[in-house]
């Protein structure tokens, strides 16, 4: 097979590793909707033929991130992998490395900030030079936020000021999140003066003004992997984010159930509110974000980077944050109003 027959019948073939977990099995479900072809990948192959992804006539493969030949053959053929499987101080670099050799482009969901700031780190130049996209924490948490802003910012080269309101009715956290929480306690970073700087101690606190339904929250200075994704092709003096109180306490008491299903597309009730505020020169622009369970929209938020890079739409290669790598207006429009709902203020 020459390599241009072989390239176009790996194009629609993403390897999902971690793909019998929560946020996993919504991204499969995705793939497939789209007309795309899952390759489950996980660390127990039992798990996988459990939930049927053979039966539904998906490859499946058993990989370990200690035994680099079995990503080798998990991943052969395939033209991404997106790796979902927390912690990703654990698993990002072995996967991503595991997807470099295999010729494919690789994208992940953290949340935490030092494993995509390992990722732009140590993969950006191997990307490039392999014409491949590496992007990290393009999920709820870090990819949504930095299109966000992104497309807020419009012809503006920079901003004064960044600051982005997180606020969600409830958040029941996965087991995944619990396990992750323990495990990442290296301090959270914001940009303060031009720079990256560690989170002050203790954080600050205020209200935000959000829009219907949300209205008034009370908000703690809480920063996830877009500070990380942002602070790689925007340049500002300031850029914080904020959760609302009822969120954090509902992640920080050991009682919080697992999400639960709430519609036949698997989805809890959960709502959420993205907001982000850009300020230049004494002018404002809001542009915010709703919409249904942060886990499963972490699903087609990865699925649209996904097609977008396989149609070869990235501007660049390397290891990007989407707001560099695509259009971020065109980006979320895609998704409304079907998954999102989007509302633009300026001032």
């Amino acid at each position: 097979m020459d390599l241009l027959t072989r390239k176009s019948s790996e194009q629609g073939r993403v390897a999902i590793f971690g793909a019998n977990g929560h946020t996993g099995r919504f991204l499969v479900s995705e793939l497939e909707r789209r007309g795309l072809t899952p390759v489950a990948v996980g660390r127990s192959s039992a798990k996988l033929e459990g939930l049927g992804f053979a039966r539904r006539g998906m490859a499946i493969h058993e990989a370990s991130l200690d035994d680099p030949a079995s990503l080798d053959r998990a991943f052969a053929g395939v033209a991404a992998v997106v790796n979902c499987a927390g912690p990703f101080l654990e698993t990002a670099d072995a996967v991503a490395a595991a997807a470099l050799r295999a010729g494919a482009h690789y994208l992940d969901v953290t949340a935490e900030q030092p494993s995509a700031r390992a990722i732009f780190e140590r993969f950006d130049a191997p990307a490039r030079d392999a014409g491949l996209v590496v992007m990290p924490a393009m999920g709820f948490y870090g990819g949504l936020a930095d299109l966000l802003v992104t497309a807020a910012l419009d012809e503006w080269e920079g901003a004064d000021e960044i600051r982005i309101g997180i606020a969600l009715d409830s958040w029941h956290p996965t087991k995944g999140t619990r396990i992750t929480g323990e495990r990442n306690t290296a301090r959270r970073l914001v940009v303060a003066d031009g720079r990256l700087e560690p989170l002050p101690s203790p954080p600050a606190e205020m209200d935000w003004e959000f829009p219907p339904p949300f209205h008034r929250q009370g908000m703690i200075e809480l920063p996830f992997s877009e500070i990380v994704l942002i602070s790689q092709h925007v340049r500002t003096a300031e850029l914080h984010t904020y959760l609302n109180g009822t969120a954090l306490r509902d992640v920080r008491d050991p009682a919080t159930p697992p999400p639960e299903p709430a519609d036949e597309t698997g989805r809890s009730a959960q709502r959420f509110l993205v907001e982000a505020i850009v300020r230049r020169s004494g002018r404002e622009r809001r542009l915010a974000a709703s919409g249904q369970d942060i886990y499963a929209f972490s699903a087609p938020l990865v699925c649209e980077a996904v097609e977008r890079i396989l149609r070869g739409e990235s501007k660049a290669s390397g290891a990007l944050a989407p707001g560099a790598a695509f259009e971020a207006r065109a980006f979320l429009e895609a998704l409304a109003p079907d998954l999102l709902t989007l509302d633009l203020a300026a001032a």
